[in-house]
């Protein structure tokens, strides 16, 4: 038996084929729920990560995710939501995933093996990149190998696993160790760690969107309004920032093609040009671009 902790037994699984559902349902609920309770520990390195990869973006640097199986999965959900929520632009973000994103509903296990094409991928990375590499034993060769690459290309690496001690961690910049119990099912990573995984990538990013001024009173002040939904939420931030209803909201939305941030300068009678001109002084933080108009009408 090996002595990560990811393949220990959970004290709870003995019997557990053998119980009512309802009460293995019960021990499945509290193995996420304990899964999640790590991230109090991990906090604080998830913030410093943060940091960093607000210094990638500012820098126009690119964020590499990589990583392979149940990872890869909560790594790419992450990637894939920023440019929506955020506007990270899709040239600033890459998902390395060991065989690949699959298409359809299988994932093969031997893919995290295979080392094939890493080295033309991460040597070319820059000093202004910084790669998220997941891994829940923190041992997977795929993920170990693009990193190792990555910070000899002198990339910053951000290294998230559920072991301590592993050899992903001792590598990273960033260590960010989630010490999830042992799984329920013994070795299903899919569960207990990967929540663990989804929970410390959303708060990566989304402390990374709050450093580049994306996030106001908690709304998503940068999101890209594509869709019905959004450009109601959009204005909705509008109307609820600027004092405006929701007609001066639209039309000042109209006026910015849909984005948020100059519109609520808009809607305290900016011209669409000043705002933006503003937005850039600011460097894209609405607060304090609020505040310059305070001062400048006090």
């Amino acid at each position: 038996m090996t002595a990560l902790g990811t393949e220990g037994l959970h004290d709870q699984a003995k019997g557990l084929d053998t119980l009512p559902l309802a009460n293995a349902a019960m021990i499945l609920a509290e193995g996420q729920i304990a899964a999640a309770a790590v991230l109090r520990t991990a906090a604080p390195a998830i913030t410093a990560a943060a940091g960093t990869l607000a210094k990638t973006i500012r820098a126009g640097g690119v964020i590499h995710y990589v990583a392979a199986g149940s990872s890869g999965l909560m790594a790419a959900a992450d990637a894939l939501e920023l440019g929506g929520t955020f506007s990270i632009l899709n040239t600033q973000l890459r998902i390395h995933m060991a065989g690949g994103l699959p298409s359809g509903v299988e994932m093969p296990g031997e893919t995290e093996d295979d080392l094939s094409g890493l080295d033309e991928t991460f040597s070319a990375l820059s000093v202004r990149d910084t790669v998220i590499a997941v891994s829940a034993s923190g041992t997977t060769p795929y993920t170990l190998e693009a990193a190792r690459l990555s910070r000899a290309a002198g990339a910053t690496v951000v290294g998230i696993a559920n072991n301590a001690g592993s050899a992903l961690l001792d590598m990273a910049d960033h260590p960010i160790l989630l010490a999830t119990p042992p799984e329920v099912l013994s070795g299903s990573t899919r569960m207990g760690a990967g929540t663990a995984q989804k929970i410390a990538l959303n708060m990566l990013s989304t402390l990374m969107a709050i450093q580049l001024g994306h996030v106001h009173d908690g709304m998503m002040v940068n999101l890209r309004a594509d869709n019905a939904k959004l450009r109601l939420r959009a204005a909705g931030m509008v109307s609820r920032i600027a004092g405006v209803d929701e007609a001066a909201a639209c039309a000042a939305l109209d006026a910015t093609h849909g984005h948020v941030k100059p519109a609520v300068l808009v809607s305290k009678g900016q011209t669409p040009e000043t705002a933006q001109a503003i937005l850039r002084e600011t460097e894209g933080n609405l607060r304090a671009a609020l505040a310059r108009l305070e001062h400048k009408d006090s």
